[in-house]
């Protein structure tokens, strides 16, 4: 697995010029595209938290190789006030997401149809207290199949089966836009998400090589010694989430969050430079690296 060295590290020679010049109007940035991600989470054998994570294939123009959490771009067609909601309206989601209120809606329709179309997993019922408890049917799979390649809308998917979204069962973690001088970026928001009671996770992303359960602490682990590759959002949230003791401390932690979004920019670093993390995260890591 190709490996992207965790924070903080030294930039490659000119990159903090490259950057300087996308900072100061010399060069044109790259416009983000919007786009959500879930982690996705169950109580491992000992209680802390387990996430599910995707292999990219190396192939893929972005984050090849490796290992993310499910989710994708904003389908122009996630943002349909027909949606069938429950739980937090848009125009809470968009208070804590900060965002306008048709880019929130569009946000939490993406979070679960990615969810769904990359893991099997639904987070959808048949009202705002209940939840699907099995799609892994074949009618389930080709409604899965024909959300991913985009002839079926997520409206249209809910109302043929007379579902609503359950927002409530989201919660916000953060927010990350590619650095500037990245050639494809994309304005992440990270949510959190329990897998419901019944349901199972299934291979089924074209996108991915592999699927795994795994510890969040553990994947952090296993990144430092350069067994899982992961850009350094995912790491960090990984990284953040196993220090948590179980799904319900995370979920918790959620509800009090809001998003700022956070664009990584080149800092001092020895005699290089570096990019910069959040700073609440910044102890964590030192702690790993001290």
């Amino acid at each position: 697995m190709t490996r992207i060295p965790l924070p903080p590290v030294p930039l490659p020679e000119g990159f903090a010029d490259l950057a300087a010049e996308y900072a100061d109007g010399r060069r044109e940035a790259a416009v983000p595209r919007d786009a959500a991600t879930v982690v996705l989470q169950r109580a491992g054998a000992d209680g802390r938290p387990e996430i599910y994570l995707l292999r990219r294939h190396t192939t893929m123009d972005f984050a090849g190789g490796m290992c993310v959490f499910p989710g994708g771009g904003v389908d122009p067609r996630d943002d349909d006030h027909a949606v069938a909601w429950a739980g937090p309206t848009p125009a809470e989601w968009a208070a804590r997401l900060g965002a306008t209120e048709d880019v929130a809606r569009a946000l939490v329709c993406a979070a679960v149809r990615e969810t769904f179309e990359e893991s099997g997993v639904l987070l959808a019922g048949t009202s705002a207290d209940s939840v699907v408890a099995d799609t892994t049917g074949d009618d389930w799979e080709a409604d899965r199949l024909a959300l991913e390649s985009h002839e079926l809308s997520m409206t249209d998917f809910l109302d043929r089966r007379g579902l609503v979204l359950r927002t409530d069962l989201l919660g916000i973690w953060s927010g990350w836009l590619t650095p500037v001088f990245e050639p494809k970026r994309f304005r992440t928001w990270f949510f959190v998400a329990r897998l419901p009671e019944g349901q199972i996770t299934r291979d089924v992303s074209t996108e991915s090589v592999e699927v795994t359960w795994i510890g969040a602490a553990e994947a952090a682990d296993r990144a430092d010694r350069g067994e899982l590759g992961m850009l350094p959002p995912t790491y960090l949230t990984c990284l953040e989430v196993g220090t948590l003791g179980d799904v319900d401390a995370v979920m918790a932690a959620s509800r009090d969050r809001t998003v700022t979004m956070f664009t990584p920019e080149v800092e001092p670093l020895g005699d290089g430079f570096t990019l910069s993390m959040p700073d609440q995260l910044r102890p964590l890591v030192a702690a790993r690296r001290g």
